[in-house]
């Protein structure tokens, strides 16, 4: 008799636990900070990426190097830049501040700084925007940082 209080008793607690992870997994992001903002589809417009991939050879560890990654705005509403988030803490994105107007061309600007690094080194800038289909884009660029001699 006591195995089957227990067993009822095991199975009620295992039955709580799952319907509480399952609340909690619905209430996270809330909890988070992270509540999706509602998206207006209406000013979604379209980018063109004129550069989207680069590759600048080599430079000595130490060095800064600054990128840049030019766009066009190839639709009939302003594009919106909202964030830039680089890879790493080793690379500083500086996104346009105003909006883009349709069919004008803009640029998203950068540093890295190789202070202690080397070799192959490759950097993604995460960009999110008001562009139909994704609002996100990627933009990368690789360099090789040699050691100072």
């Amino acid at each position: 008799m006591r195995f089957i209080c227990f067993m009822a008793a095991a199975a009620l607690s295992l039955s709580a636990c799952q319907q509480g992870s399952q609340k909690d997994a619905h209430a996270a992001p809330a909890q988070a900070g992270m509540i999706a903002e509602p998206v207006d589809s209406s000013n979604f417009t379209t980018v063109e990426w004129i550069e989207q991939s680069k590759e600048y050879g080599k430079i000595t560890e130490g060095q800064k190097l600054e990128v840049s990654f030019r766009f066009k705005n190839t639709g009939d509403k302003p594009l919106v830049i909202k964030n830039v988030r680089p890879s790493c803490g080793c690379t500083v994105a500086d996104p346009p501040k105003e909006p883009v107007a349709p069919g004008a061309e803009g640029e998203i600007k950068g540093s890295f700084d190789s202070n202690g690094k080397s070799g192959e080194q490759h950097k993604t800038l995460f960009v999110t925007a008001n562009t139909r289909g994704s609002q996100s884009s990627e933009l990368t660029f690789s360099v090789t940082v040699q050691k100072k001699s």
